[in-house]
């Protein structure tokens, strides 16, 4: 199975992806959406189509082009959606059906070879469609703003709550289409591991929520090992889960799907890792750098200076006021950065899914 995997990894974007490397360093992100689309047989264009024709989300998107003029982020959420060809938000999904074509069908279920299209069960389709709508709903959800910290740069307050309604309402309506559907592939096991993910993508953004009133203050005293944890819970538990599910659809055994659970787990944290390193690997020394206390760079960097130089830095960076002058604590973490955050072993261990 892996060996398979790792050819389609030389044809385009496995082996860059898995390894948390840009993808535009093999080749250009539509190119390799193309090309792994080629594999599976099916264009992620399609993914969530039946429900995002349905006459309740058209009439939901009715309502949500009153807010074309306000600042109301769920604009660019929904923009994102339809026209995002550079992040491509249907990589969920795509990634379930490559892992599923990989894999093949299990010994226990060579009798069922008919139902495969592109060497897929419909029942794996239906899972990739599931894991975009849980995640598309995610994300309208984070688009919810807090009315208590709004400016009046943020625009009327009318707008922000009408927005947060809109946000509300699709984010709820492309849930219970998920759930709906989940429940239509008659398996319990997959039933409990992706309910499984959304009460941990629940409990990950809530702790992410939590911090973002403390990035200008001085953050937990928290290792590699417990950042993993964190972001596990709101990058990569989807994922993770999904892949498994789709061996359990197969009736793969519990080894196999405890590699697919792995690779998705890694390829997620590997994905967060890449997003994190950003601030520290582009842009000008002109340019206004914000970033995470929490992100993997910073606390490698607080595990590499200790907790009381890194209080020490962060104090000098505030000064007198409460805004982060970013850029004095930029230089010494890019520097960490560099030498130490080659995907650190402790993040992605070696093993057959990560070396494929």
């Amino acid at each position: 199975m892996w060996g398979a995997l790792a050819r389609r990894g030389g044809r385009g974007g496995w082996r860059g992806l898995a390894a948390g490397r840009p993808p535009a360093a093999a080749a250009p992100w539509s190119q390799v959406v193309s090309e792994a689309e080629k594999i599976v047989g099916y264009p992620t264009s399609f993914m969530s189509l039946r429900c995002l024709l349905s006459d309740e989300l058209s009439n939901i998107a009715m309502q949500v082009r009153k807010l074309v003029g306000t600042k109301h982020p769920l604009l660019d959420t929904a923009r994102g959606f339809v026209c995002d060809s550079r992040n491509n938000l249907q990589m969920r999904g795509l990634v379930v059906l490559l892992i599923s074509k990989a894999a093949g069908p299990s010994t226990a279920e060579l009798s069922f070879q008919h139902n495969m299209v592109s060497g897929i069960y419909s029942s794996q389709r239906s899972l990739a469609e599931i894991t975009e709508l849980i995640h598309t709903a995610f994300l309208v959800h984070r688009g919810i703003v807090n009315i208590g910290e709004l400016k009046s740069c943020d625009g009327p307050l009318k707008d922000m709550q009408f927005g947060n309604k809109m946000a509300v309402l699709s984010g709820d309506f492309l849930l219970a289409n998920a759930c709906t559907s989940l429940a239509q592939l008659q398996n319990t096991k997959v039933v409990e591991l992706i309910s499984s993910a959304i009460g941990d993508l629940v409990q990950g953004i809530y702790y992410e929520n939590s911090k973002l009133s403390e990035e200008n203050c001085l953050t937990d005293d928290i290792g590699i090992s417990t950042w993993k944890e964190q972001v596990f819970l709101s990058h990569s538990a989807l994922l993770a889960k999904s892949c498994q599910a789709a061996m359990e659809l197969a009736k793969h055994n519990a080894e196999i799907q405890d590699m697919a659970f792995q690779y998705g787990k890694h390829m997620s944290m590997s994905h967060k890792l890449h997003s994190d390193l950003q601030p520290f690997v582009k842009g000008s020394s002109s340019d206004t750098v914000v970033f995470s206390l929490n992100s993997a760079p910073a606390v490698l960097h607080q595990e590499f200076l200790g907790r009381e130089a890194w209080i020490k830095q962060i104090r000098e960076a505030q000064g007198k006021g409460s805004i982060m002058d970013y850029k004095k604590v930029l230089p010494a973490e890019n520097k960490t950065a560099s030498e130490g955050l080659v995907c650190q072993v402790c993040v992605l261990p070696r093993s057959p899914q990560i070396m494929a």
